[in-house]
């Protein structure tokens, strides 16, 4: 979240940003509740020094009975004060949490998805002498997915892999971890669950309607929907010297989402599902280094769909796309021939001290010039290879007419198979 004397102090920026970003906030009410709090907590500290003062008094004070009356007055008020502080602080903070972070200025300014500006493109479209089929008529041809069976089990938008499927991913899962280890990326396996406090401090609502969170009944635990949720909170409440910065890390896990309201061409098959696995990027980083990690991160991504052979575009994400806690995101599209589209397969985003400030992770500076204060660090997320869309771009582009696939050769050390062939 920002900083509530910022927003206070910069209502008319912090308006315009929210309206940019087709976000609803309520900055009146914000300073009515600021206000509010603010005298609540003088009353109480007034309060507790007239008590003190008749704890000095009734030792040796001839109206020690009038005196006691006041302290047991006193006492009352300072309980209906702090009962109604209670009330007003989640209010404020829920009020608080809906503000979202400041955006880059180089950020376009836009409504939707189609608003995102194209900053280049990479690879060249295969060139098919055939109407090439789309990743979910392949998947059935090739055995690879039973939709079906995931649907009895476990709902719409559940899936078993299965057959040559399974080898990818685990392959896809090797080599994006090996791509991130020689970049100084220190390896994690999450947990698939979350408090509510860690998954809102991320800045994702882990209850309610608009919630994408699966939650456990009767507990505070939710499904998260990334590794990023699970490596924000890995550091929560902590002070990182400045030293150990920046922190690189891949996080392994599986993901669930709900994925309410989602429907249309662009979510069938794979392309938007409840579950599926990722390898994610995440970094603690000082302040000022910041803009330049998340081109480091930008970069990572970049080498492992070119090593994939999977052409795509550099997408710099509008206003309304960034989400609450991203102060400019970039996302990587790739080619679907099958489809004739391309569509989303990473995202790259600094999300400054928004995370940390929810979360409590700060920077000690170590430095001279640091002088050993603490301020709240910077947090950056990136997708290092979703297998759900990865699968997607890797059977669509290196299909043949025959209906088979050929793997990309970087991932054949992973597999006993060099290409998928139909179910005879």
């Amino acid at each position: 979240m920002l900083d509530l004397n910022y927003i206070l102090e910069n209502k008319k920026e912090v308006a315009e940003n929210a309206k940019n970003r087709q976000i609803k906030i309520d900055l009146d009410l914000i300073e009515e509740l600021a206000q509010k709090r603010k005298e609540l907590i003088k009353e109480i500290e007034e309060t507790r020094r007239r008590q003190n003062e008749i704890s000095d008094l009734v030792v040796s004070s001839d109206k020690k009975d009038e005196l006691m009356a006041e302290a047991k007055d006193l006492k009352q008020n300072i309980d209906n004060q702090e009962k109604e502080l209670e009330k007003i602080a989640p209010e404020l903070n829920l009020e608080l949490a809906k503000i979202p972070n400041l955006t880059h200025p180089d950020s376009p300014v836009g409504k939707t998805e189609d608003d995102n500006k194209i900053l280049k493109a990479e690879g060249s479209k295969p060139n098919f002498k055939f109407k090439p089929k789309d990743h979910l008529e392949l998947t059935q041809k090739l055995d690879l997915i039973d939709f079906e069976r995931g649907a009895k089990v476990a709902g719409q938008k559940f899936y078993y892999l299965k057959n040559e499927a399974v080898q990818l991913e685990f392959a896809l899962i090797n080599y994006a971890l090996g791509i991130l280890l020689k970049h100084g990326f220190t390896p994690y396996i999450t947990p698939d669950l979350a408090q509510d406090e860690i998954i809102e401090g991320a800045g994702f609502t882990p209850r309610g309607p608009e919630a994408q969170i699966y939650y456990i009944e009767d507990s505070n635990l939710g499904l998260i929907a990334t590794a990023e949720i699970a490596l924000a909170g890995l550091h929560s409440q902590e002070i990182i010297p400045e030293g150990d910065l920046p922190k690189k890390l891949a996080g392994f896990s599986h993901c669930f989402r709900r994925e309410a309201g989602t429907y249309g061409q662009a979510s069938k098959g794979l392309y938007r599902v409840h579950q599926f696995s990722k390898v994610e990027m995440f970094v603690y980083s000082l302040p000022e280094d910041s803009d330049r990690m998340l081109k480091i991160i930008l970069n990572v991504e970049e080498k492992i769909f070119k090593g994939l052979g999977i052409p795509y575009r550099v997408m710099d994400c509008c206003t309304a796309e960034l989400g609450g806690p991203a102060y400019r995101k970039f996302d990587l599209e790739a080619w679907f021939p099958g489809e004739g589209r391309f569509g989303e397969i990473t995202s790259a985003s600094n999300c400054t001290d928004y995370q940390a400030r929810r979360l409590g992770i700060k920077v000690k500076r170590n430095s001279p010039a640091g002088g050993g204060k603490t301020e709240y660090l910077h947090m950056l997320n990136g997708t290092a290879i979703a297998i759900s869309r990865a699968l997607i771009a890797i059977l669509e582009n290196y299909q043949k007419e025959d209906g088979s696939v050929a793997i990309p050769k970087i991932l054949h050390k992973w597999l006993s198979f060099k290409e998928i062939h139909p179910v005879k």
